[in-house]
């Protein structure tokens, strides 16, 4: 019986012991889980540097070590708990000696261990002090020594303390009070930084106070104090790390995540282009943008979307990276990719002369290139290369503005601003509006042979690793063109000699290297500069020109972005991102036309595909349609490309390729041309007495 009963009282025992250990387990699961709460969330770059902080759920800023520096440990443990590796978490005499003090009235100072401490922090009960609350800290205590060493205990009572100013742990308070890592800390300013421990609302080191108690801090732990290195300086709100770019697109992170981001290379991207705006200040630049993604994993970079994003003059905190503006010629390779794709080539002709497209307005096109000159007959590489308005209009007018606005929309999944049928023909000449992160994730399916795909931003923390640019609905990655066809827009992008005639041998779009494709753009009137381009392994987007969309003096694509663009890309060839992948022409064949190379896709046959454009109009002017008003000395050329008899109703008027035409009265007149082989052609225009 008697053994029957210690048999019981033992699994009794045994039962309560577990019980105990059990509790005393999910305790400390418990409070490690506070812990790992109260790190503030962060916003990290692909190399663990932090990029935005947020306030944890006391509304405090820290980041953690994962250990102590040596002998800021050891100090740590002689100010705060000299018995700390010789204790199970609490000290009893100093237990007897606060009971004491609390039953008689008594005060008796603090002596409370390091563990006890972290469990104080950890439950978020500084302020509150109680019985109850003591007896839950000591219970705690025990528990976190229990399932935890001695340099786990000391590294999370280190980070978590509170050290005044919105700053927990020492690290953080490291930062904000000196500007450095605690392990770079001399004697003097870790007594300052120790001596914040017993009061760090007014013991800080912003704080007359702090070098006085610092000063005796140090002779306490053999410290050597310098006093003239103990000055106060000038207190100031804790401004936590933020980046602009993040926190105006909304992504952040509830927990701390990483990125894709540089942050390195973002920042020196950012004092670059504050450098060039500055420069540029009196043309009107006040801010600019640059993208940079990553190759072929499509990889968002670097997004910097203003030069200064501490700045306070008008329009710096404003990402222009994410707003739209008109993107001039950098619309070309999207209309030569979907003219190529309905059997235009590079080395297809077209007549770059006046035209007369008639449009929603009412009023007709007359499209221009940028120096107001016509070049006649040349290939789509030559307009292309040389960014040539017209020709460009001609092979929108090819693929039908119907086919065009569908490749955008259903094509690319683009959201423009305005109904594309506002714009027509206007979308050649540059005044379809896209923000420059959007315009970078569209130009990625060149440099990744005909594959578009959301840009990612995350490489852990998160669920959704991508973004959603601001006019994009990319949401999966698909090929939406022949690798073929956009091995052939890199190609003429690639060129540099065919647009030495545009933009100059000595150029800011020339490289040290040549394994690269770029494309410039400026909108109507000069409000916006742009310049992209790409190689293998990375791309770059830059907009350059005024928030509030002021007009820059004469500043092109190729003066204004080009710059910003040049310094970027050689930025990036110096660097690990650089791979030096070269470009894949290995379907793209050269052809002998003329006399000249030019390129296509194997199987072509030359003739079918050269001839797609030309016009054989016998009138090249008047257009059909056009109005003149009749006053005593109007003269209205009549202009072929070759001679022709000419004739008004039927009156014959001359020959050649140039003639004026003198009418006498008002009304409508068929202008006809017939040539010497005998083809016609007839237009009608009206001519007024009324303006």
């Amino acid at each position: 019986m008697d053994a029957f009963k210690a048999k019981r009282r033992l699994a009794t025992f045994g039962f309560l012991a577990f019980v105990l250990l059990a509790l005393a387990y999910g305790t400390d699961r418990m409070l490690l889980g506070a812990y790992a709460r109260l790190e503030s969330p962060a916003t990290l770059d692909r190399n663990g540097l932090v990029l935005a902080l947020a306030p944890n759920p006391k509304q405090e800023y820290g980041r953690y070590l994962d250990s102590l520096p040596p002998h800021v440990a050891d100090l740590l443990v002689r100010k705060e708990d000299r018995f700390f590796y010789f204790l199970p978490g609490v000290n009893p005499v100093s237990m007897a000696r606060a009971t004491y003090g609390y039953l008689s009235g008594a005060r008796t100072g603090g002596g409370s261990t390091i563990p006890e401490q972290l469990a104080k922090n950890l439950l978020g009960d500084e302020q509150d002090r109680t019985v109850a609350n003591k007896l839950a800290e000591t219970f705690d205590a025990l528990c976190l020594s229990l399932f935890n060493s001695k340099q786990e205990l000391l590294t999370m009572y280190a980070n978590t303390v509170y050290m005044g100013n919105q700053v927990e742990g020492l690290e953080a308070a490291s930062e904000l009070y000196f500007g450095m890592k605690l392990a770079d800390l001399d004697d003097t300013k870790l007594a300052m930084l120790l001596a914040t421990l017993s009061s760090p609302s007014t013991q800080n080191p912003w704080q007359e106070a702090n070098a006085t108690a610092a000063r005796n801090l140090a002779a306490r732990l053999g410290l050597r104090f310098d006093p003239r290195l103990a000055i106060v300086t000038a207190a100031h709100a804790y401004a936590p790390p933020q980046d602009l770019e993040l926190a105006s697109m909304h992504e952040t992170c509830a927990s701390t995540c990483t990125t894709t981001l540089d942050g390195d290379l973002t920042r020196r991207l950012r004092a670059m282009l504050k450098a060039h705006v500055e420069k540029a200040w009196d043309a009107g630049a006040r801010s600019g943008a640059i993208v940079v993604i990553k190759l072929p994993e499509n990889q968002l970079l670097a997004i910097v979307g203003t030069p200064d994003a501490s700045g306070t003059a008008a329009g710096q905190q404003i990402n222009m990276a994410t707003e739209p503006r008109p993107i001039g010629s950098t619309v070309k390779p999207f209309i030569y990719l979907d003219g190529f794709s309905k059997g235009l080539r590079p080395y297809t002709l077209v007549d770059d002369r006046e035209y007369k497209f008639p449009i929603g307005s009412g009023f007709p096109l007359y499209p221009k290139n940028y120096d107001g000159m016509y070049r006649g007959w040349i290939t789509l590489h030559e307009a292309l290369s040389n960014s040539l308005n017209v020709p460009t209009v001609k092979t929108l007018e090819y693929i039908g503005l119907p086919n065009f606005y569908s490749f955008l929309e259903d094509t690319l999944h683009f959201s423009p601003l305005q109904d594309l049928d506002h714009y027509q023909y206007g979308i050649a000449l540059g005044a379809l509006e896209m923000d420059p992160l959007t315009l970078a994730e569209y130009l990625t399916l060149f440099p990744r042979y005909g594959t578009l795909g959301p840009l990612r931003l995350f490489l852990d923390g998160t669920t959704t690793p991508y973004i959603e640019t601001p006019m994009s609905a990319i949401t999966a990655t698909r090929r939406i063109a022949d690798p073929a066809l956009t091995e052939l827009v890199t190609k003429v992008l690639n060129d540099r000699l065919t647009g030495v005639e545009q933009f100059g041998l000595a150029s800011s779009l020339n490289l040290s290297e040549s394994n690269y494709a770029v494309k410039t753009g400026t909108s109507e009137n000069f409000h916006d500069s742009w310049t992209v381009g790409y190689t293998p392994d990375f791309l770059v987007a830059v907009w350059f020109g005024s928030p509030d969309n002021a007009q820059l003096k004469q500043v092109t694509g190729q003066e204004g972005a080009g710059t910003v663009w040049h310094d970027a890309m050689e930025m990036l060839m110096n660097s690990p991102y650089n791979r030096h992948t070269p470009f894949d022409f290995s379907k793209v064949q050269d052809f002998m036309i003329d006399g000249s190379v030019d390129f296509g896709l194997p199987g072509d046959t030359v003739s079918a595909h050269r001839n797609l454009l030309p016009d054989n109009d016998l009138i090249f002017s008047p257009v059909d349609g056009d109005r003149f008003l009749l006053e005593p000395h109007t003269a209205i050329p009549l202009v072929s490309p070759q001679t022709v008899d000419w004739y008004a109703n039927g009156v014959s008027l001359g020959t050649g390729e140039r003639i004026i035409f003198s009418p006498h009265a008002a009304g409508n007149y068929r202008i006809t041309a017939v040539s010497l082989d005998g083809v016609s052609a007839s237009i009608t225009v009206d001519v007024t007495a009324t303006p």
